[in-house]
C-alpha cells in the first residue's frame, strides 16, 4: 500500500492522485495540513510534498515536480 502525504492545495500533488485513480493503484493519501501527527511524519522524510512511501522507497515530487514546502 502507498502511502501519499499531501497538500490540499499542491497542483503536484493533484496531479498525482489523478495519475494513480486513473493507473487504478490505491493508496492512503495523508493531508499534512489537516493533521499535525502527519505533517510530523512527513517532514521526517522532505520539507515538500509530495511524499509518496511505497515499502521501503520513498519518493519526493511527482514527474519531476516538486509541490510546496510544508511548515
Amino acid at each position: 500500500m502507498r502511502i501519499l502525504y499531501t497538500l490540499t492545495t499542491c497542483p503536484t500533488c493533484m496531479q498525482l492522485k489523478l495519475d494513480l485513480k486513473k493507473k487504478g493503484v490505491e493508496y492512503e493519501e495523508r493531508q499534512v495540513d489537516k493533521n499535525q501527527a502527519w505533517l510530523d511524519e512527513a517532514l521526517a522524510y522532505a520539507d515538500t510534498v509530495p511524499i509518496i512511501i511505497e515499502d521501503e522507497t520513498v519518493t519526493v515530487g511527482f514527474n519531476g515536480s516538486m509541490g510546496w514546502e510544508i511548515e
